[in-house]
């Protein structure tokens, strides 16, 4: 067998080589289209529970906050108790808040009423939930606010980049506002993330 050029060679790999990169960018899978339950009741059992605060629009009550995490327990047909637990910073003691809910039932358990320093009301409604309830978006009134929840502490970044667009496009939400609360001190400090009040 006759041994091949060596520009011969040169030439067939150069002409191989562009296609590899190109081949491993179809081969790659597209994130998936993150699909959530925005119709029909809420199933309040499945709702309650340990979520934990992946992003929100910083609000008087939790601005700076980190390591934020609410717990639902249900009280009854359509009572909740809430418990918010927080720091000002890593290095600050762990704090908490106990909150105390009215579902609407009409709403199909979407549509609930909290009471802060068990005086002051206020309103939020579940937009969307996972159909594993594995995540949550929250809304409310006037679309000034919004959270999103999920039951782990870290969130693939595809996924928040879904759900924070679709709280733009289909709840009108003002996302330019929107921050990631940090849930590890590693991610205190990067792009999009919330400022804590202590360092």
């Amino acid at each position: 067998m006759r041994p091949i050029p060596a520009f011969l060679s040169a030439l067939l790999l150069s002409l191989t080589l562009p296609l590899a990169p190109a081949l491993a960018q179809d081969a790659a899978p597209a994130p998936a289209e993150a699909e959530g339950i925005a119709d029909g009741p809420i199933d309040l059992q499945r709702f309650m529970g340990r979520w934990y605060v992946i992003g929100r629009v910083p609000n008087f009550v939790e601005r700076g906050h980190v390591a934020s995490v609410n717990t639902y327990t249900l009280r009854g047909d359509d009572r909740v108790s809430i418990r918010y637990q927080f720091r000002d910073g890593f290095s600050a003691p762990e704090e908490e808040m106990d909150l105390r809910a009215r579902v609407d039932e009409d709403s199909g358990n979407r549509r609930w009423r909290t009471w802060f320093y068990k005086v002051v009301p206020t309103h939020s409604r579940i937009l969307e939930v996972a159909p594993d309830y594995s995540w949550a978006l929250i809304g409310y009134p006037g679309r000034e606010m919004a959270w999103i929840f999920a039951r782990e502490p870290d969130m693939d970044s595809a996924l928040y980049r879904q759900l924070a667009q679709r709280l733009r496009d289909r709840y009108e939400v003002n996302t330019d506002k929107l921050k990631r609360v940090p849930q590890h001190p590693e991610q205190v400090g990067r792009l999009g993330f919330e400022v804590p009040n202590q360092k």
